[in-house]
This record gives structure tokens, C-alpha cells and sequence, in this order.
């Protein structure tokens, strides 16, 4: 091929490409005629239909399963002494056990699409439980005494379908299932309604050319049919039916005549309900597209042979002309060391180099733009050493301004990726050009909203002051503000007379960010002297005490005061860095919990929808948001604390110390509820809430720190001390020592005596 013309090649080639797509086309009418002829469409039809069936009945057999297991689970027995709807609402616990009954039904109807409703029916009584209108009198319900007419036929011991129209005018198919007296004591009836279009769903043929479907029970009559004003009706006077139903084959299909149509009619048998299942088609409406196919594909034949034949020439020679006239050119400049080979191979040989050179001047001008920019400010900012960085930074002088996003969260949330990357962008690239001659900037984006732009200047600039710097920053600043729709804080640092520097320079602007809590966002900072670290801590102390005495006494209003004379004294403090912010409140929380925990209150009651409160504290940006923060904390505490039962409070205190006195007893925790008046799952339920663990665990736990101290103090053995606490033996005493402690008791006696040595 090197060494046929290329006119010669593509007129090869394009006669292929014409050629192929005929012969595919030929080979493709060929197996759709066969797909879509009569046998197969049939075979295809009745698969369809048999599917279908299938997934109706395992929809209907998994309903059926599902009410089965609803009666097994006794669930019923909670409402079989309430014969009357009075009794049942006498009482706030017979309505619940009602209502739990209720939620079952629900959670029934929800397990299978195109449940229209359901009830229970106790025998005997003057009312019903029912999903569409809750606990309800018989008289107000709709009349059920079709159920007796339903389970007349009834076999064993399994429900019935029974097909029925409601007093809405909505057809239901209803199954009926009585309690089993081998489950259950209780004597009653479940009934759950399916909506006929539910079905209607399950069996509709998405086939082209269906004119319908019916499904008949083994009366014959029509249980679903797309045609609504028959169902409920004899459906063997439909034309044919009544032959597909003295049929002794289960499943099958046959072609019919009617009105001068060809219909095709599917069938199959349930052998599962005795049901029928029935589809229709018009063979005409399925052989068109057979029929029209097949002229299709002969014009379209005949079409690509002929203009394929009229193309060839015309596109080779129109494609080759300009690339022979470039190869020309080419070989006029030069040949690249390529010749006596044809067009293609030639062109091919010279676009290889031009391609290889290209990529090695790529590769050196992408090295070189690394080097001299964002890579090398990055590595400066780290603090590496860096040869060239005076190429990039000639001057004497340096500082490292930070421009930071306020709620750079929110930012995030209303702006997309791509919109994000644009923004850095502009700014990465108009930052560098705001500032007057003589100072050069570099600025590289540093993640979470923050970029870092190297300011370098010399001697005349330092002399003059930061005039130019900072007006350059704070137009920088109205630009990006202008361009994110977001408030921006820029901290400058001290200047520096060596690229070693930069690290601590950058710290020195962060500092200035984080000082936002304090004084608040937006704006341009310059480093001073008196921001150097070092200074005392400043911590209200006083005020810790006075908030805790408030919050037992349950004032909020001093309470509130108390944290307003704090943030007064941050504020008039004349310095306080980002960590005494963060340790104050984060001081606060700690031992307000450590308060709730001390008086058996578990925290996580409270402070449930805050997720991690210390992590929220520290996402914050100003002052006015920590102290409005603080102030919902401690009124979520106060608000649950006014909440708390007075009867809750009194038995959580009598629990805590009748097992504070008896751990090291046998407690019969039945025996304990009885003698303070309780049911036992609900004291287990206040000691939970009290103190984060369950029974088990608080007496396990007491246990095990009295035998730390007898370990420690005395010189018992590990038999006696085990003895003593309140195990019987001391494989349990082992067990639970390691389950608390991560070690044996062995151990950890020789490690707190080693560790005291």
C-alpha cells in the first residue's frame, strides 16, 4: 500500500465504506422479517404474557405471605378483650395497643404497590381497625357482610381472593384471611383491598398492536380488563373467550377474525389462583412494521449501491486534491529524510516529527512556567530553600498577604465547582497586576478559600511606606468581593529581608485572619508588633462559676448577662489570639457538660440535632456568631431542663442510689423496679438517659472501680476481691476487668505500681 497513489487508496476505501453498510443492511432485513414473523411475535407474546402473570401472582402470593406472618406475630391479641369501640377508647393504653395494630396495617399496605386500604375486624365486635379511616364504629365503615359470602367456598386454612367493588365505585380484589386458631386465640378477619388498576399494571402488555387484556377468575368473570365498564362481568359472552376457556391447555395462543381484522389471542392458566389471563393484538398492527421494513431496506439498498458508486470518484479525487498540493509544498521545502513513498505515507512521517517536537517544546515550556511561578511561591511558603527564587523575586523585601473567603462554607454551598475554579482564577491572575510599579506580586491559591500573594519590593518602597501596598490590597479586596458576591479578609504580615522568611511571614498574615472572630470580617490587617504570640491567656474564670451556679438555678436571664460581660472583656482585651478564643468556649462547653453529667443529665438527650459542638465552634468566623451560638447552647439546656418530669427526676435519684449502696449485691433488677414503683424497661430507660450506659454496664462499672482500689490498697487476692465486689467467680471478674480496663487485674496492678516506683 506504501506504494499505490493515494487518489487510488481512498477511491478503495470510500468503495468499502459504501459497500459494508449495504451488506449489514441486507443481512439486518433478513433477521428482522424472521424475527417479526407470525410463530415468532406469538412465541414472543405469550412469553410476555406468561411474565406477566408470574409477576401478578408472586405480587399477589407475596401480599398473602406478608398478612400470614402479620397474624402469626400475635400482634392482634393486644385488642381481643376490647369487644366494644367504647372500651377501646376508655382507656389512653387501649387506644395505643389499638394504634400499634393500626401501624402494622400501614406497614402492610406499604410492602406491595396499589394497596388500597386494609382493616381488622375482631369477631364479635362493633368496630374495626382500618387504614383509610383509623379505629372506626361498624356503622360508619362500609358494610361487611360480603366477607361470608367470600369464605363460603373457603378450603384449609389460607385466605381468599374475592373480587368486589367499594361503595367509592373502585373495583378492589379482596383477601380475606380469618385469624388461624393455631396461631392465635384471637377470632377475627384481616382484609386487604388491591386495587383492580394495580393489577391492570402487572398484566398490560407494552407489546405494539395490543387491543387489550383480560384476567377472569374460574367463573369467567372479568377481574381486570383495560375496559372498565366490564369489569365484574361474565366475560366468556366476549367474542372467543368462551373457547379459550373450555381450552384444555393451560397456556396458548391462537388467530382470530373479527370485523375484518387479524388478532392474535395469548392465554394462560394459573395453576397458583385458577385464574386466566388473556391478551389481544392486531397481527396488523405487528406485521407493518415487518412489511415496511423490508421496502425500506430495498430503496435504501439500492440507494447506497448507486450513490456510492457516483461518490467514490468524486470524494477521491475532491480529498486528495489539497493534500497532494501539500505534499508538493513539502517536498519543494524539503523532504524530512522521506521519499519515493506515496502521499499518505509521506505526510504521515512528517506530522510523527512535527508531533515529536512539538511535545518536547511543551514539555520545557510547561517545566519552565512551574519553575517560575506557582511552584516556586508554594515551595517558599513551606519553607524550602529555593536557588532561582531571585529570578522570580529581585527586590530586598518581602511580605506575604493572605486574602481569606468569610463563610467560606456558605460559599461553597451556593456556587458549583466549575463557577469556583473561575473565581480563582481571575483573581489569581488580577491580583498580579493591581500593584504600581516597582513591587512585584505573585499570588497561588491555597485551598479552603485562602490565596497567598509574595509582595516584593525594594528600598525605595520600604522608604515611602505601605501606602502602594495596601491600596493595591484593599482595591483587591473590592474585586474579589465584587466577583464571589462574598465579603473577603486580607491580613498582611511584618516585612522580611530573605525568601527563608516567607513561612513565618505567612503565619504572621493567617494570625491576622483567624483575628476576624474577634473584630469581625472584611477589611485589610497589617501585622504589628503587639500581635506577637507570647502573650497571658486571658480566661473569665469567675464568670465560669457564675454560669454554672445560673444554670442550676435555672436563670436564664443572668445567665445571658454573664455571657455578654464575656464577649465585652474579649472584645476591650488589646490582644487575644485565635487559640485563647477557642479555648474559652471551648472551656465552657466542657465543663457545662461535665456539669449535666455530675448531676446524672446525659447530654446527648439535649444536643442531639447539633452534631459535633466543639467542630462548630471552631468553623466559625466572627465573635457574633460564637456568642449567638452560646447563647442556643445553654437555652437548649435550660429549655430541657424546665422540660424534665419532677416524677422522672425523683425515681432517676432513687435508682442511682439504691445501686450506688447495692452493686456489690445480686440484684434482681425485677425485684428493684416492684420496690420503687416502676415497670423494669422503663427504669432501664432512665438509667440510660441518665447516664449514658446501660444497667449492666453502671453496676459492672462500679464494680470494677471498687476493685481498683482493693487491688491498690489492700493486700487481697484476686479471688478475695472479686468475691467482694459481687462476682461468684473470677473468670466473670477477669472477663469484665479487661472488658472496662483493656487489661487483667494482674496487670494492671503490676503497671500502676511500676508506674508509682
Amino acid at each position: 500500500m506504501k506504494r499505490i497513489p493515494m487518489m487510488l487508496q481512498l477511491g478503495i476505501i470510500l468503495f468499502c465504506v459504501m459497500a459494508v453498510p449495504a451488506i449489514i443492511l441486507t443481512l439486518y432485513s433478513g433477521t428482522q422479517i424472521l424475527h417479526y414473523s407470525e410463530k415468532a411475535i406469538a412465541e414472543s407474546s405469550l412469553a410476555g404474557l406468561d411474565a406477566n402473570r408470574r409477576l401478578n401472582e408472586n405480587a399477589l402470593n407475596n401480599l398473602a405471605q406478608d398478612t400470614v406472618r402479620l397474624t402469626a406475630s400475635r400482634v392482634f391479641d393486644r385488642i381481643r378483650q376490647f369487644e366494644t369501640y367504647k372500651e377501646l377508647q376508655g382507656n389512653y393504653s387501649h387506644v395505643s395497643q389499638a394504634l400499634i395494630v393500626l401501624r402494622e396495617l400501614v406497614n402492610l399496605n406499604h410492602r406491595v404497590n396499589g394497596v388500597h386500604s386494609s382493616y381488622f375486624y375482631l369477631d364479635d365486635a362493633d368496630y374495626v381497625i382500618s387504614t383509610d379511616k383509623g379505629i372506626t364504629t361498624l356503622d360508619r365503615y362500609e358494610s361487611i357482610g360480603w366477607i361470608d359470602e367470600a369464605l363460603a367456598g373457603r378450603r384449609g386454612i389460607s385466605g381468599v381472593w374475592f373480587p368486589r367493588r367499594l361503595a367509592s365505585g373502585e373495583t378492589v380484589i379482596s383477601y380475606v384471611l380469618p385469624l388461624n386458631r393455631l396461631s392465635t386465640t384471637t377470632r377475627g378477619t384481616i382484609v386487604i383491598n388491591l386495587r383492580e388498576s394495580q393489577i391492570g399494571t402487572y398484566l398490560r402488555s407494552t407489546e405494539p398492536g395490543e387491543q387489550g387484556f383480560l384476567l377472569l377468575d374460574a367463573d369467567g368473570t372479568i377481574l381486570s380488563h383495560n375496559d372498565k365498564s366490564l369489569l365484574l362481568t361474565d366475560g366468556s359472552k366476549q367474542p372467543y373467550i368462551r373457547e379459550i376457556l373450555e381450552s384444555p391447555a393451560g397456556e396458548g395462543y391462537s388467530f382470530y377474525e373479527l370485523g375484518g381484522e387479524r388478532l392474535l389471542y395469548t392465554w394462560s392458566r394459573s395453576e397458583l389462583f385458577g385464574w386466566w389471563n388473556v391478551n389481544v393484538y392486531s397481527m396488523d398492527a405487528l406485521m407493518t412494521k415487518t412489511k415496511k421494513l423490508q421496502h425500506n431496506i430495498i430503496w435504501l439498498t439500492a440507494a447506497v449501491i448507486f450513490s456510492g458508486s457516483v461518490l467514490t470518484v468524486f470524494l477521491a479525487t475532491w480529498l486528495s486534491k489539497p493534500v497532494r498540493k501539500l505534499v508538493r509544498n513539502l517536498r519543494t521545502s524539503g523532504s524530512r529524510g522521506v521519499s519515493h513513498k506515496n502521499e499518505l505515507t509521506f505526510l504521515d512521517a512528517v506530522f510523527k516529527r512535527m508531533q515529536e517536537e512539538e511535545e518536547q517544546l511543551y514539555k520545557l515550556l510547561r517545566k519552565r512556567e512551574q519553575d517560575a511561578r506557582s511552584l516556586t511561591v508554594h515551595r517558599l511558603l513551606r519553607g524550602d530553600e529555593i536557588q532561582s527564587a531571585e529570578t522570580l523575586f529581585p527586590e530586598a523585601f518581602y511580605r506575604v498577604a493572605v486574602l481569606s473567603i468569610d463563610r467560606y462554607r456558605n460559599y461553597v454551598d451556593t456556587t458549583n465547582p466549575e463557577t469556583r475554579s473561575y473565581h480563582r482564577y481571575l483573581i489569581v491572575t488580577h491580583s498580579e497586576t493591581l500593584f504600581p510599579p516597582g513591587i512585584f506580586a505573585k499570588c497561588v491559591y491555597q485551598g479552603e478559600g485562602g490565596f497567598a500573594v509574595v509582595i516584593n519590593f525594594g528600598q525605595a518602597e520600604a522608604d515611602r511606606g505601605d501606602e502602594g501596598i495596601q491600596g493595591a490590597l484593599e482595591t483587591l479586596s473590592r474585586y474579589a468581593e465584587e466577583t464571589l458576591h462574598h465579603t473577603v479578609t486580607v491580613g498582611v504580615s511584618n516585612r522580611a529581608e530573605s525568601c527563608s522568611e516567607l513561612q513565618d511571614r505567612a503565619a504572621e498574615a493567617m494570625e491576622l485572619i483567624k483575628q476576624r472572630r474577634v473584630g469581625g470580617g472584611g477589611g485589610v490587617s497589617f501585622w504589628r508588633e503587639e500581635d506577637e504570640p507570647g502573650k497571658p491567656y486571658l480566661y473569665p474564670a469567675d464568670s465560669e462559676r457564675r454560669i454554672l451556679n445560673y444554670l442550676e438555678a435555672g436563670d436564664q436571664e443572668r445567665l445571658l448577662e454573664e455571657l455578654t460581660g464575656i464577649r465585652r472583656e474579649i472584645q476591650s482585651a488589646p490582644y487575644i489570639s485565635y487559640d485563647n478564643l477557642m479555648f474559652i468556649y471551648h472551656q465552657l462547653v466542657g465543663v457545662t457538660i461535665k456539669q449535666l453529667r455530675e448531676n446524672q443529665i446525659n447530654p446527648t438527650r439535649i444536643f442531639a440535632g447539633r452534631g459535633n459542638i466543639y467542630s462548630a465552634i471552631a468553623s466559625m468566623d466572627t465573635l457574633d456568631e460564637l456568642d449567638t451560638y452560646m447563647r442556643e447552647f445553654y437555652r437548649d439546656i435550660l429549655q430541657y431542663l424546665a422540660r424534665r418530669p419532677e416524677s422522672e427526676m425523683g425515681h432517676g435519684e432513687r435508682i442511682i442510689r439504691y445501686l450506688d449502696a447495692h452493686y456489690c449485691e445480686e440484684i434482681v433488677f425485677e425485684d428493684m423496679a416492684k420496690e420503687i414503683g416502676i415497670s423494669y424497661s422503663y427504669m432501664r430507660k432512665i438509667v440510660y438517659e441518665m447516664t449514658g450506659t446501660s444497667l449492666i454496664d453502671y453496676i459492672n462499672l462500679r464494680r470494677i472501680e471498687k476493685a481498683k482500689g482493693l487491688l491498690l490498697e489492700t493486700g487481697m487476692t484476686v479471688k478475695q476481691i472479686a468475691a467482694e465486689v459481687g462476682y461468684v467467680n473470677v473468670q466473670s471478674f477477669n472477663r469484665f476487668f479487661r472488658k472496662y480496663e483493656g487489661m487483667p487485674p494482674s496487670s494492671y496492678k503490676a503497671y500502676k505500681l511500676r508506674s508509682s516506683g
